[in-house]
């Protein structure tokens, strides 16, 4: 069965060569295209696609504001934010309305279909200049952290999720189960406070537990 995905840019050329590399690939299936942020919503409430593709700066409603709106009404259907911005805010307040990825203009023709793949498989994707500007950001916040407060068994585990390793793999380097993974990946979220696995790279970077 293919993913359902809506397209959502205010550039017909755009929309149009994104179906096009989208349609493809095999197990995906473009089932509406969006001119503006309100459109984008309100194809995405009607046609509840798996992933919506969303460009940020839209008419009537941004990209951002169409990302909240669909998550907060749909929260089944993931969102990956396309942009023409490397910076770090762009990326942030993406993370913050609800988007599962990021995913630059200029490196669409290379990420978009792995970035899909990824978010369809419920993992984050970030775009290699995304990734590098939340280690700039990070690695500018010279503050000093809290005491570590990860047993040393979750400080492996959290070393190779920030390495982007499945839970599957990690279970095989630590001789655990996938389970057990989880269970401690539940446990890093709980005490450290965060909710995904880009907030985690932030802080295992900090630690010092990955290298930038």
């Amino acid at each position: 069965m293919s993913a359902r995905v809506l397209i959502a840019d205010d550039h017909g050329v755009v929309r149009a060569g994104l179906r096009l590399l989208l349609e493809r690939q095999d197990g995906l299936e473009v089932v509406g295209e969006a001119a503006d942020g309100a459109e984008a919503v309100e194809l995405a409430l009607a046609l509840r696609p798996d992933v919506a593709i969303l460009d940020v700066a839209m008419p009537l409603r941004t990209g951002l504001q169409a990302a909240r709106e669909i998550r907060a009404q749909a929260p089944e259907v993931a969102v990956l934010v396309l942009s023409m911005h490397d910076d770090e805010r762009y990326v942030f307040e993406a993370l913050k309305a609800g988007a599962s990825g990021y995913v630059l203009k200029r490196e669409a023709d290379r990420d978009l279909v792995a970035a899909l793949r990824a978010v369809l498989r419920g993992e984050p994707f970030l775009t290699n200049a995304a990734t590098q500007a939340l280690v700039r950001d990070w690695a500018s916040d010279d503050a000093p952290g809290p005491a570590e407060p990860l047993s040393p068994r979750e400080q492996d585990v959290l070393k190779l999720i920030a390495e982007a390793h499945t839970s599957r793999e990690i279970g095989e380097l630590l001789h655990l189960s996938e389970k057990t993974v989880e269970s401690h990946r539940a446990s890093i979220l709980r005490k450290l406070g965060m909710r995904d696995r880009v907030e985690l790279v932030r802080y295992a970077i900090r630690r010092g537990l990955v290298e930038p």
